[in-house]
């Protein structure tokens, strides 16, 4: 295996283009398998919370134990950082793998990490969260599925709860390739419905240098 094969986002190019209306994220479940035996770089590796996140927690101020939920947990870097912040942090994942490879990296962690689909919620996911955080996930659904992803970022946030979602821009690009989907305004604006409503929306430079492309950072607070 040459060093470009084991590139996660190339595999998750080629995973992503077989993508079907049907099974919308398995896509993403077969990338983190891959990840697990070794036969690709883990994907969206890093061990800081993303800056914009970070900084909006901090402004926030301590989480004295309220709840917090992180959807799309990958390697756990943005539920570690609530976790510490004082939150009392659960994070979930689609994929199987995602949450066996995290637990193994975090083993003596505070954060409640469990197996969760954004589309289909788990009761007790429902309603009870003060702080919603969604870096890159809605994204990795194709756009069939974007009103039902949106939605369950809705349903997951508590009265009074601050949901903050970063996605890439889409600017020129074709919104029906991916993966990612990428998202322009109105579909960041579509995060909002009923009794949510968005507190801010910015356009922030890209987190990599070798990616132009911006991103969009939205916070939404249910009343």
């Amino acid at each position: 295996m040459t060093t470009n094969d084991r590139s996660w986002s190339a595999a998750a190019n080629r995973l992503g283009r077989e993508t079907t209306p049907s099974e919308p994220t398995r896509w993403v479940e077969e990338l983190w398998r891959s990840a697990e035996q070794d036969e690709i770089d883990a994907p969206w590796d890093r061990t800081e919370p993303f800056p914009a996140i970070a900084e909006a927690m901090a402004a926030l101020g301590p989480g004295d134990g309220r709840r917090a939920v992180v959807v799309g947990a990958a390697l756990g870097a943005d539920a570690e950082a609530a976790a510490r912040a004082g939150w009392r942090t659960t994070a979930f994942d689609i994929a199987p793998a995602a949450v066996r490879l995290v637990r193994g990296r975090y083993p003596d962690s505070a954060v409640d990490y469990c197996e969760g689909d954004l589309l289909n919620l788990a009761d007790d996911l429902v309603g009870v969260f003060d702080l919603v955080i969604e870096v890159f996930t809605v994204q990795a659904m194709p756009p069939a599925v974007r009103t039902e992803a949106t939605a369950g970022i809705r349903r997951l946030l508590a009265p009074g709860g601050t949901a903050l979602v970063i996605q890439f821009e889409r600017g020129d690009e074709d919104p029906d390739v991916g993966p990612p989907w990428l998202l322009n305004r109105e579909e960041m604006e579509s995060f909002a419905d009923d009794d949510v409503r968005i507190e801010s929306l910015e356009v922030l430079k890209g987190p990599r240098a070798d990616r132009e492309t911006p991103i969009w950072f939205a916070k939404l607070r249910r009343d």
